[in-house]
Order: structure tokens, then C-alpha cells, then sequence
């Protein structure tokens, strides 16, 4: 297992990335602050997804909180910087909305697991996951309406789209708690389960995602962020395109073989 930690300039949160075996595993880690994010370790969360998306070795990408907490948000006394930072020609730069970013490009699955305190920007860094595992103990809220903010934009479209315009305000405006179990079944997050069984089920999910065709994964996971983000016609192309390769593939030859056989697949597919 090898780990490298990006560690923020104020020294007061970093961002950690180690790879065992097939697993790239970043860790939000600002215990002071239950892991909310600072400006610097926004920049470092987008290095340390594209370090691991484009790892050889790495087939999953999983994120979570240091301790008993995924994250607060954004860091209440560097929200400036986290939402506003200065850029080239002065122009604001929205650090957090970057990180959602990098997470939602990566050509890897992503996987959130949410423990503990979940709020405004925590829970749109772990919705930019493909999915997101929760304990039932998980506090959700989204919480810009008690700063005197607005959410940023693609997190208001991503509640917008999994709950419709009218409980994505009530969630907004009223910033109030969500139970884990409500939230799951509104789309917010993907699966709930027991405190005492979240690690076990979180790991043997990601195992077995690792085992499946990174061939399947990779280009299903393009053709339904195409189907949420492009037009029918720029979608339907990409099918097209997609679909007229598979029965030419390396892994339909052993995923079917190995069917046919009663055995386990060896799927030899890499993204590399």
C-alpha cells in the first residue's frame, strides 16, 4: 500500500490519498473543523481524484471523512476563499464547485462513504460521487440559507434533478436536518445501513466493484453522465458508437465463457 498526503498550505486540514491494491482511498481530514473543507484542500482533493483516476493500478475511487465525520462543508472561516477565491484578471473562482468537478469528470467509479456530520458542501462533494453509502446515524442538511449564501450551482442543479424544484427548495430554504432513511429514499444519497454494519458493507461493495469489467463500468458510467449532461442527439451518438464496439469486446468473450462454465470471470479490460 503506498499513501501520499497533499497537505494544505494552512496546515490546519489536508487531503490523503493511499492505494491498496486496486483501491484509491482519499480521506478528507480536518478534525478541528469535522472535516470541512478549506480552500487549499479543495485544490488538493482535485489533484488527488485525478492522481487516482489516472493510476494504473486504481479501478475504484473511494471518499470519505477522517474519524466519525465525512464533512461539514466549507470551512466557515475560509468561505471566502473556498467560494471566492481570487483568480486570473481577478475573476472569482468557486474552489469547492472545482473539487465537485474533478470528482463527477473521473472516468473511474467514485464511491462516498458518509459517516457522521454531512452538511451544504459536504453533501454536494459526496453527491458528485457516482454513489454514496451512508450509516443511519449520518446528520444531512444543506445549509446555505443559514449563511446568507446561495448554494453553488451544480449543487442546486444535482437537488434539483434527483428531488424537483419544489423539495429542493424546501431542502434550501429551510436548511433544516434530514434522517438518513428520508434521505436515501428523496435520491440524496444512494444506500443507508446500520452504524454497526457501514464498514463492512462499504467494503465489500467496492470489492466487488473492483472484481466486475472495468470495461462494463467505465462505459456505462459514460453513457449515463452523458444521458444527465448532453442533448438526446449528442447522447444517442455516443450509444451509437459505444454499443457497435461491444461485440468485439475482450470481456464479453470471458464474461460469457466463464458464464457458460459455472466459473469466475477474469475480465482483463483495463483503463490504462
Amino acid at each position: 500500500m503506498s499513501t501520499e498526503t497533499l497537505m494544505a498550505a494552512t496546515e490546519c486540514g489536508q487531503i490523503a490519498l493511499d492505494v491498496d491494491g486496486c483501491i484509491g482511498r482519499i480521506v478528507i481530514d480536518n478534525p478541528r473543523q469535522r472535516n470541512a473543507m478549506t480552500r487549499d484542500m479543495c485544490i488538493s482533493l482535485v489533484k488527488a481524484v485525478q492522481r487516482a483516476d489516472a493510476d494504473p493500478r486504481v479501478k475504484v475511487i473511494t471518499l470519505r471523512g477522517a474519524g466519525k465525520d465525512f464533512s461539514a462543508g466549507a470551512a466557515i472561516n475560509e468561505l471566502h476563499q473556498v467560494l471566492f477565491d481570487n483568480g486570473a484578471a481577478g475573476q472569482a473562482i468557486d474552489r469547492l464547485s472545482e473539487a465537485d468537478a474533478a470528482l463527477q469528470s473521473a472516468s473511474k467509479p467514485t464511491i462516498a462513504l458518509v459517516e457522521g456530520i454531512c452538511m451544504g458542501g459536504g453533501w454536494q462533494i459526496a453527491s458528485a460521487c457516482d454513489m454514496s453509502i451512508a450509516s443511519e446515524t449520518v446528520k444531512l442538511a444543506v445549509t446555505p440559507s443559514k449563511l446568507g449564501i446561495i448554494y453553488p450551482r451544480s449543487g442546486i442543479e444535482r437537488l434539483v434533478q434527483r428531488l424537483g424544484a419544489d423539495t429542493a427548495k424546501y431542502v434550501l430554504f429551510s436548511a433544516d436536518l434530514i434522517p438518513a432513511k428520508k434521505a436515501a429514499d428523496w435520491g440524496l444519497l444512494t444506500e443507508t445501513v446500520p452504524e454497526e454494519e457501514f464498514e463492512e458493507f462499504g467494503r465489500s461493495l467496492v470489492l466487488r466493484i473492483a472484481e466486475r469489467s472495468q470495461y462494463s463500468i467505465h462505459t456505462m458510467k459514460a453513457l449515463i453522465d452523458s444521458m444527465v449532461a448532453a442533448d438526446d442527439q449528442d447522447s444517442a451518438a455516443l450509444w451509437d458508437a459505444e454499443w457497435a464496439q461491444v461485440p468485439d469486446g475482450e470481456d464479453f468473450r470471458v464474461g460469457q465463457a466463464a458464464f457458460l462454465a459455472g466459473e469466475k470471470p477474469n475480465f482483463t479490460w483495463s483503463a490504462a
